[in-house]
């Protein structure tokens, strides 16, 4: 699970043109700004993530502004992702080591963007447990993983901003997810309006096996709809075998999308090597979208082009620990205040 304050350890410290009170810290693969002085190279902080939910607190009271909330900045030219805190804000008898979540013990919730009711829907139950929920890590935090697995033959898709929906046949059964949630058949719901018109149920019951689909729900009425779409289409980046519990590698996901009609996200590259370096891998995500170039892309999943699973990874969600994640482009977080 996503840790999103955590103590930490100062990395580096630098310099910020033309910038007498500040300095540019890094912070596991994040790069944000502080006061200059306040802080030593090696020193164990309280880092607090991008989309952190601050509680009403004194020490907190300069976030008021921005709705409490911990979002990507730029100051003297320098993008900023996060905040850094002294230890003393801690509780006294708090354990002090390095990677320990702090999340709950500051009250720090995550921003979650209000729904629309065309997304909403009525929540039939839980999201089902036989498939895994859509939720990719950010690179920032996942050194260790470009330290194992660096030159990986990878494939690289454009992470398109919309909302994660799945769709699945099970045992007869067709379903259909928000990314929380299996939803009962509405009229007024996107994710089953698109289901019908893109006749996934028949698609996925031609395949006389259990799988699932998954991708983002784009257009009108979605997200402010950045990428200027007309209607409502899911672009699809997922397929998963339930019966092996296993997802399909590149080209057999890319030939079953053929072979099915469905539209997938963009691809960016499909003979990518896996860089060893952070900022290398979010200069290549800061770029402008595939499907309307004059909007900047969210970001660039990075997958392996045959699926390896890492049980560092694993999680709640999915226990197989599947080695894929998410570089966000700090040009659309900060055009679009995010």
């Amino acid at each position: 699970m996503r840790k999103l304050a955590s103590i930490q350890k100062i990395k580096a410290l630098e310099p910020i043109e033309n910038a007498d009170a500040i300095e540019k810290a890094t912070v596991l693969g994040w790069q944000l700004v502080v006061k200059k002085g306040e802080f030593r190279v090696d020193d164990l902080v309280v880092y607090c993530e991008v989309d952190c939910l601050m509680p009403d607190k004194p020490v907190f009271e300069f976030l008021k502004p921005r709705g409490m909330r911990v979002r990507t900045i730029r100051l003297r030219g320098q993008i900023s992702q996060g905040i850094c805190f002294p230890l003393s804000i801690l509780p006294p008898d708090f354990e002090i080591a390095e990677d320990v979540d702090c999340t709950e013990v500051l009250g720090i919730e995550k921003y979650e963007p209000p729904i629309p009711a065309c997304l909403s829907g009525i929540a039939k139950g839980r999201f089902p447990s036989f498939i895994p929920k859509t939720d990719e890590t950010r690179v920032q935090v996942l050194q260790h993983v470009l330290d194992k697995y660096k030159g990986t033959k990878c494939y690289v898709t454009e992470k398109v901003d919309g909302s994660s929906g799945t769709y699945f046949i099970n045992k007869g059964e067709f379903g259909v997810c928000s990314r929380n949630l299996e939803l009962l058949e509405d009229e007024e719901n996107s994710f089953w309006k698109v289901a019908r018109e893109m006749d996934i149920e028949n698609k996925l019951r031609a395949l006389n096996g259990n799988f699932a689909i998954q991708g983002e729900l784009v257009g009108e009425g979605i997200q402010s709809n950045k990428l200027k779409l007309r209607g409502q289409t899911m672009l699809f980046f997922n397929a998963f075998d339930i019966d092996r519990f296993e997802y399909l590698p590149f080209e057999p996901f890319f030939d079953l999308m053929n072979q099915l009609e469905l539209s997938t996200v963009p691809i960016v590259s499909t003979d990518y090597e896996l860089e060893n370096d952070i900022n290398a891998i979010v200069r290549m995500a800061t770029i402008k979208s595939k499907i309307c170039p004059d909007a900047w892309a969210e970001g660039i999943v990075i997958r392996p082009l045959n699926e390896i699973s890492y049980s560092v990874l694993s999680n709640e969600t999915f226990d197989a620990g599947r080695l894929s994640f998410k570089a966000i482009n700090p040009e659309f977080l900060l055009k679009y205040g995010e």
